[in-house]
């Protein structure tokens, strides 16, 4: 089965980005209340920052985005909010970059796989299926049990492609 992109490292340049976010934050709420679980107004404001770019975004990025717009946050306070939404599926952490994008599925839990770009730094979710299914397989027959995966590969990108990056 070929991969199915779920999130566009690059929008196309009508892409509302606006109305990206507001829908990302809808179906946080929707997510959230079907499993009884609390999106509060720091962790709901956290998820907004996380999503607003397409790229991955460090724990003390938003933490900085926090402070700019006047909120007295600590550390942990953000890592706690982090762990919550990535308990939840509503974000995903790129192990690689110790950094966090927004989950475009958060509906269905999964195991993310990424397309990396060495050039813009941008990230793309894509499904390949049965993937995870055949890493936890493999890791059983060799006695290993899998607790948590990310699969990311590194590359560059189509644009960073056509520049030379």
């Amino acid at each position: 089965m070929p991969p199915t992109t779920k999130r566009s490292a690059r929008p196309h340049s009508d892409h509302d980005h606006a109305n990206c976010v507001t829908d990302a934050i809808a179906r946080a709420e929707a997510v959230c209340a079907e499993r009884g679980a609390r999106l509060t107004e720091n962790r709901r404001r956290v998820l907004e920052l996380v999503w607003q770019s397409h790229a991955p975004v460090g724990a003390y990025e938003v933490l900085e985005r926090l402070r700019k717009d006047g909120t007295h946050a600590a550390p942990p306070t953000v890592y706690r909010a982090l762990e919550f939404l990535m308990e939840q599926g509503l974000v995903h952490r790129i192990e690689s970059r110790n950094a966090f994008v927004g989950c475009p599925q958060p509906e269905q839990r999964h195991a993310a796989q990424y397309l990396l770009c060495e050039g813009c730094g941008d990230a793309v979710e894509i499904e390949i299926g049965g993937l995870a299914r055949k890493i936890v397989s493999r890791a059983a027959e060799l006695g290993f049990a899998v607790a948590a995966q990310t699969v990311e590969a590194h590359g560059l990108c189509s644009r960073c492609q056509q520049i030379g990056a």
